[in-house]
C-alpha cells in the first residue's frame, strides 16, 4: 500500500516470494522482494524452523498484498505499517515474516547505493568479526578434546556443553537408560547437571588455560534460584557468559539473577519483539543481549536494540545457529561491524551445500567471520538448488517431547 507521499525514485515492490529449503535438515525461510527495476531484488531471512509453514502463509496470504506497489525506499514506514496491520501484533510468526521483508528491503537499499549494508549503518568499527563455536561431547574429556581442536584452529571463544546420563545436557549427547529405576529412564536430572557443570569448567581451565574465553548454555532449564546457584559455582572459572539461565516465562526474574551472579548473563534468543528484548536491557536483566534477529522483525528493530545496548553498557551477542539462514547471518555481521555495543558473535560453519545454495555465505575461520564487501548482504540464492532440499516437518517437536525429568515431567527444551 502506497504511503501518502511521492517517493524520490519510483522504484516499487512488484512481487513477494517465499523460499523454504533445508540443506542441513533445518528449515531456512527466505523472502525475495522483486522490484520495478529489472534485476533489482532483495533477500531477507524469515526463518522460524519449527513453524515455517505459518510464516509462509502469513507472508503469502496477508503481507504480500500490502507490499506490491510500495516504494522500496521507505523501510521504516513499511516496517511500522506491517507491524500495525495485524492489530494483534508481535509473536514469532508475524515478526519472522516482517523480518524477511525488512532484511530484503535493506538488501535492496545496499544494492541501490552500491554499498554493503554495514556502510549504510555508519561503516566499520572493526575488521572481521570475532565469533565463538561450540564444543560438545558425551564426557568431559571428549568435550575438552573438541574444545582443544577449536582452540588449535584459532578460536579464542568456545562454548562448552557436555553429556550426562539419560537425555544428556542441551547441545551434547546422553547415555540411554541413565536412570533405570525412574519412570523415565532417559530423563534429564537437574541435580546431576548442577553438580557436573562446575566440574566441566574446572577441567577446562586446567586443560585450556586462562587465556581462552569459556561460555555455557543452560538453555532455559533452571529456576531463578538454581540459576544463581550455578552462576556462583562457576565464579572461579571466569566465564565469558552464562547463557539463557531461565525460561522466558521468568524473564521478570532476570534482574535478581544477574544481580546475584558473579558471571555475565547472556539472554534474549527467545524474545519475540523489540519491546520484549528492550525490557531485558532497561530492567538490568542482561550483560549481553542475544536476540534471534529474524524473530524480532529484522535489522530495523535490531539496530535500535544495538543502540540501546550501547547507551546502557550492555553488549550484543546475536543468536546464529544452523536455523539462521546465510542472509540472516550477514545481517548479524552488518550490525557487529557497525555497533560499538558488539560483544561476541555466535558462529556457525555452514557446509558446502549451503554455500552452493547461497553464494556469498559468510565464511568462519580462525576465530573470525569474514563479512562480504559486495552491495547489500552480498548473499544470493540459487532457487533451483534450494528446491532439491525440501522442508522437514516435526523433527524439533519430536525431540522436544523427549526432554523430561527422570520422573517423567516435561522440561523446557
Amino acid at each position: 500500500m502506497k504511503p501518502p507521499w511521492t517517493a524520490r525514485e519510483p522504484i516499487t515492490i512488484t512481487g513477494v516470494r517465499v523460499i523454504v529449503t533445508a540443506p542441513e535438515g533445518v528449515n531456512l525461510v527466505v523472502v525475495r522482494l522483486d522490484t520495478s527495476t529489472p534485476g533489482l531484488y532483495g533477500l531477507g531471512c524469515a526463518t522460524f524452523h519449527q513453524r515455517f509453514a505459518a510464516v509462509v502463509a502469513s507472508l503469502s496470504t496477508h503481507i504480500a498484498p500490502l507490499l506490491v506497489g510500495t516504494p522500496v525506499s521507505d523501510i521504516s514506514e513499511i516496517s511500522r505499517m506491517l507491524h500495525f496491520s495485524a492489530y494483534w501484533r508481535s509473536g514469532p510468526v508475524l515478526n519472522s515474516a516482517l523480518s524477511g521483508v525488512d532484511m530484503a528491503l535493506w538488501d535492496i537499499a545496499g544494492k541501490r547505493a552500491g554499498m554493503p549494508v554495514h556502510e549504510l549503518l555508519g561503516g566499520r568499527l572493526r575488521g572481521d568479526v570475532p565469533v565463538y563455536l561450540h564444543a560438545s561431547g558425551e564426557t568431559i574429556d571428549k568435550t575438552l578434546d573438541h574444545a582443544a581442536a577449536l582452540v588449535g584452529a584459532g578460536f579464542s571463544h568456545v562454548r562448552l556443553q557436555t553429556g550426562q546420563p539419560g537425555l544428556g545436557t542441551y547441545g551434547a549427547p546422553g547415555r540411554a537408560g541413565g536412570y533405570p529405576l525412574a519412570p523415565y529412564p532417559d530423563g534429564w536430572s537437574v541435580q546431576h547437571y548442577l553438580a557436573q557443570t562446575p566440574r566441566l569448567f574446572a577441567a577446562a581451565r586446567d586443560r585450556l588455560g586462562d587465556d581462552i574465553e569459556l561460555l555455557h548454555d543452560v538453555h532455559s532449564r533452571l529456576t531463578p534460584k538454581q540459576a544463581v546457584m550455578l552462576a556462583r559455582s562457576l565464579e572461579p572459572y571466569r566465564l565469558f557468559f552464562l547463557e539463557d539461565p531461565v525460561a522466558p516465562e521468568h524473564y521478570d526474574r532476570l534482574p535478581e539473577v544477574r544481580a546475584a551472579s558473579p558471571v555475565p548473563i547472556a539472554c534474549g534468543e527467545l524474545t519475540v519483539s523489540v519491546t520484549e528484548a528492550a525490557r531485558l536491557v532497561t530492567s538490568g536483566g542482561v550483560d549481553l543481549l542475544r536476540c534471534h534477529t529474524s524473530a524480532i522483525g529484522g535489522l530495523t528493530p535490531a539496530r535500535k536494540l544495538a543502540d540501546l545496548c550501547e547507551l546502557s553498557g550492555v553488549q550484543t551477542a546475536w543468536h546464529a545457529p544452523a536455523d539462521v539462514s546465510p542472509v540472516g547471518a550477514a545481517a548479524n555481521l552488518a550490525l557487529d561491524l557497525a555497533s560499538p555495543a558488539f560483544g561476541i558473535q555466535e558462529g556457525h560453519i555452514y557446509p558446502d551445500v549451503v554455500h552452493e545454495i547461497f553464494p556469498g555465505t559468510p565464511v568462519v575461520e580462525a576465530g573470525y567471520a569474514r563479512p562480504s564487501t559486495a552491495p547489500g548482504w552480498g548473499v544470493d540464492l540459487d532457487e533451483k538448488l534450494a528446491a532439491e532440499h525440501p522442508p522437514v516437518i516435526g523433527g524439533h517437536e519430536r525431540w522436544a517431547a523427549t526432554v523430561r525429568r527422570p520422573d517423567g515431567a516435561i522440561e523446557a527444551p
